[in-house]
């Protein structure tokens, strides 16, 4: 009997003190002593009958099955590109990738036709493209006849490759994710239930749904292997962590916007609580390891194709920079030499991956340079003065999360220090995407399976980045008229979570429990969502200015780029007080105090 009661006791202690709290939050009001009796907002609604003994595989299927329908019939709408001459969009870019891969030697990959959708990706990319076209060739070979298949809008070919999209997610996000969210969940205390919830959460979020299943890429091959990589580094396996993160890299250079946080938690682990050379040495050698593997195709391919004679076409550009990178050895690197045509193909891909010539930013996109450039034209400096300026400000602003994982590698830490750097990166950086914003969403959205992010104070400011994030995008995707998808999903996910008109609890109620929303914070947040709600009005019914066609399209960035710099702040404030770097102070997050009690 005593033996027992021993067994029990903490089990007990741990459900009043980790999971009530939450609770309180995901199921309705009642007794503040008792579990919540009925669900308090839409998803845990959906989840409800999921909660106690139910085996969390059976839920996931059930879960993969519904947020795969979203998927695919989002796929149904059109793409980028779809009858846009003459480039025709992403859409035609992934297309061409797979025609040139499957039918060009190795060598030429970066080299080919540059100026029709010229491969300017990782080699990851690259042997995936390979894959697909490989397979794809076996159910019609005109889908990738070279040359020939230019522009080719087949519908079978539509449905080809939005299955690749779904089918290259499940077999990459999807577990990364559901793993990673188990190690996450039981590391914060959080329950299966409650985890079950971030998980759904994290599989519709709008904008990955929108940009990889409607506007048409593989976003999520690439945030798969960062979420393994943050998988591997909280299970404590560092080494598994640091070849994930690379495969990152090698598929997509986007993933460099997580590279200095990774770097410096690792960095951090190696010298704290002491130094260990061995491990730092290990993950070293790890890394290097892992960047030749991902280049040994290309290396090799480029040796075997030079002995045969065939050589890169349009290789003046890479010549020459390879010339001037020749200038600064002690030794000259003659075109005769055996490692020429190695070293010719490292430069051009290198080139291709970070086009520096291309401009501060590409579109309208919701940063600070484009704002900027609404009120002081940027295009009349040099351009290496504006990535010299672009440089200072991306280090200047990933500058604090990185030190502060260095100081405090604490695995509990990696979601907000990655996000708060992917902000500092998007606002900040050189060559910004619009669709970049879903790097600093991922691991922000991620803090749902914390200990109290299914708080409103937590998920409060999650939903208010991903619908803020999706606004950005809607010049974007109503280019690839796919208006109805943005809609149904931007207004469906904050209606899920509990922020939609419908359940406005969060919003109308005084705060009353630890973890509520503030005044000033439900002031902030509606503000924004009428001034979203006002601009699509104003959008779609009133003419812009005349001499004045994109007057609506800056009013977004203008917004968006405030927005996005209170995101940055926001996830840097819970990161730096999380942290207890100092330790005097203590988390008061919307006016109740939520200090953070130190882990091991």
């Amino acid at each position: 009997m005593n033996s027992s009661s021993s067994v029990h006791k903490p089990r007990k202690k741990k459900t009043s003190n980790q999971t009530l709290s939450v609770s309180q939050h995901v199921g309705a009001r009642g007794d503040a002593k008792l579990p919540a009796s009925t669900p308090r907002f839409p998803l845990s609604s959906f989840l409800w009958p999921a909660r106690g003994a139910t085996s969390p595989w059976i839920v996931i299927p059930l879960v993969l099955m519904i947020t795969g329908l979203f998927r695919w019939a989002v796929g149904l709408w059109g793409y980028s590109g779809f009858n846009v001459p003459p480039m025709h969009g992403d859409f035609e870019a992934q297309r061409h990738w797979m025609e040139i891969t499957i039918h060009l030697p190795i060598s030429q990959w970066y080299f080919y036709d540059l100026e029709w959708w010229g491969l300017d990706y990782p080699p990851l990319t690259a042997y995936h493209s390979w894959l697909l076209g490989k397979i794809g060739s076996i159910f019609d070979p005109s889908w990738f006849a070279l040359s020939s298949s230019r522009r080719l809008d087949d519908p079978l070919l539509k449905i080809y490759m939005r299955a690749t999209v779904i089918l290259s997610e499940y077999l990459i996000y999807v577990p990364a994710v559901v793993i990673f969210l188990r190690r996450y969940s039981r590391l914060e205390g959080l329950p299966t239930w409650e985890a079950s919830i971030a998980l759904v959460a994290v599989f519709m979020q709008p904008a990955t749904i929108l940009i990889d299943h409607a506007h048409f890429q593989y976003n999520t091959v690439m945030l798969g292997f960062v979420v393994a990589s943050m998988s591997s580094l909280i299970a404590g396996r560092l080494l598994w962590g640091c070849v994930f993160f690379v495969a990152a890299l090698g598929y997509k250079q986007m993933a460099l916007y997580y590279a200095p946080v990774i770097f410096t938690y690792l960095l951090g682990v190696c010298f704290f609580p002491r130094f260990d050379v061995l491990r730092l040495l290990n993950i070293a050698c790890i890394t290097a390891l892992s960047f030749g593997v991902v280049f040994a195709p290309l290396i090799v391919g480029s040796l075997y194709d030079s002995r045969r004679g065939i050589l890169p076409e349009s290789a003046d550009i890479a010549k020459d920079l390879l010339s001037q990178f020749g200038s600064l050895l002690p030794f000259s690197i003659q075109e005769k030499a055996w490692f020429y045509p190695p070293l010719l193909q490292l430069t051009q891909s290198v080139h291709r991956i970070f086009p520096f010539a291309r401009g501060v930013f590409e579109d309208k996109v919701a940063n600070l340079w484009c704002a900027l450039h609404v009120v002081h034209k940027l295009h009349k400096y040099p351009t290496a003065t504006i990535q010299r300026l672009a440089l200072v400000a991306t280090l200047t602003s990933i500058a604090p999360p990185c030190l502060v994982i260095f100081l405090r590698p604490r695995k509990e830490l990696l979601p907000l220090a990655l996000s708060t750097a992917a902000w500092g990166f998007f606002l900040c950086s050189f060559q910004v995407h619009e669709k970049s914003v879903l790097l600093p969403l991922l691991p922000m959205t991620l803090l749902l399976a914390s200990r109290d992010g299914l708080t409103p104070s937590v998920r409060g400011w999650v939903v208010w980045a991903n619908v803020l994030g999706c606004w950005t995008m809607f010049p974007l995707l109503k280019r690839d008229e796919v208006r109805v998808p943005y809609f149904v999903l931007t207004l469906l996910y904050p209606y899920l979570l509990g922020l939609h008109p419908s359940t406005t609890n969060m919003y109308s109620s005084k705060p009353t429990k630890e973890g509520d929303l503030r005044a000033a914070t439900k002031a902030l947040h509606l503000i924004f969502f009428t001034a979203m709600a006002i601009w699509h009005v104003a959008e779609a019914f009133v003419p812009t200015p005349k001499g004045k066609p994109d007057f609506w399209v800056v009013v977004n960035v203008g917004i968006g780029a405030f927005g996005f710099v209170i995101c940055y702040l926001w996830c840097l404030w819970r990161l730096v007080v999380q942290s207890e770097i100092v330790t005097s102070w203590s988390l008061t997050t919307d006016g109740k105090n939520l200090r953070k009690s130190k882990r091991q």
